[in-house]
């Protein structure tokens, strides 16, 4: 029996239906011919969604995607370093002495998992700088994730590589030079190495593209992409996925551009709870609101772990 089957037989009440629904509803989307926005907040990355998300990307069921600085780099990180993370099934039982030793051993506790700053963090670093560098000298500029696609094609990383190519999201999505919106860069890793850079004289702030820059670059691309409607996957909340979707109500409202077409899909994967006031706890209809959402838009929300209910989405997509 394949998971799809699985899953129709199987998942039929509450937030396993609601599930199968939303996939159903992003599997009518591409059938008519709709572009789709995946948005990554959280830990993904790290969560190895990249196993079954380039697949995603290779098979041209995702057009767009907007993530946190941390899940940019991330993916690529898991790559060169993979057999240098530990995981700690028990951290809920950590002391913080067990925390500092963690520290002091260069590793950096992500939940059950650790990511190794030498072989991952300081590893890129080396690498980054000088394609940060290179582009500077030249007079040229660029967004967070084209310095990333640039380092990942170069072939400098090939001799780190710890797992299957095909299992990285961020290859995959190199490949196809697909856009991706990097809100909030700065707050990551090599956003904070950047930082560190330009503090010490090293490089200008301006070789960096903007969040402003990342706006308008995802203005363009809705309107030249929206003839058949765009769909919003959102797993999770925050900026990674409040970001991208404020571009309609941006072009509707402040650019007065009414000819602007409502998302025509919205999903999302939360544990976030709406009395809260939070972005990431916002029901579906608050969206209609902020002009985001239309009346008659399909809309699904799943209150699950996203790390668990990702991956079954895509699974469903993909006819496993």
């Amino acid at each position: 029996m394949t998971i799809t089957k699985f899953m129709e037989d199987h998942f039929l009440h509450f937030n396993s239906a609601a599930l199968v629904d939303a996939a159903k509803g992003y599997e009518a989307q591409l059938g008519h011919g709709s572009k789709m926005l995946v948005s990554l907040a959280g830990a993904m990355s790290t969560a190895e969604i990249g196993k079954i998300f380039a697949e995603m990307i290779r098979q041209d069921k995702v057009h767009i995607i907007s993530c946190t600085g941390a899940n940019l780099e991330e993916d690529i990180m898991n790559l060169v370093a993979h057999s240098h993370y530990k995981r700690v099934p028990n951290y809920r039982d950590l002391t913080p002495q067990d925390e500092w030793d963690l520290l002091e051993k260069g590793l950096n506790r992500v939940t059950d998992t650790c990511i190794p700053e030498e072989e991952a963090f300081r590893r890129l670093q080396e690498h980054i700088f000088k394609i940060w560098k290179d582009a500077e000298d030249a007079g040229e500029r660029y967004f967070p994730h084209e310095f990333m696609y640039k380092m990942l094609l170069s072939g400098v990383l090939e001799q780190y590589y710890e797992i299957d190519i095909k299992n990285s999201w961020m290859y995959a999505a190199a490949e196809k030079n697909l856009p991706i919106v990097v809100p909030g860069w700065e707050d990551s890793t090599m956003g904070n190495i950047f930082a560190s850079y330009v503090m010490k004289g090293e490089l200008k702030a301006s070789t960096m593209k903007s969040g402003i820059e990342y706006m308008t670059f995802l203005a363009d691309w809705y309107t030249a992409n929206s003839e058949n409607g765009i769909g919003f996957f959102q797993i999770g909340g925050g900026i990674a996925g409040d970001f991208p979707i404020c571009v309609v109500p941006m072009l509707y409202q402040d650019m007065e551009r009414t000819d602007t077409p409502f998302w025509s899909y919205f999903c999302q994967i939360s544990d976030s709870t709406t009395s809260y006031g939070s972005y990431s706890g916002a029901v579906p209809n608050e969206k209609i609101t902020w002009g985001k959402l239309d009346i008659d838009t399909p809309k699904f929300i799943i209150e699950s772990d996203a790390t668990i209910v990702a991956p079954l989405i895509f699974a469903y997509l993909l006819k496993f």
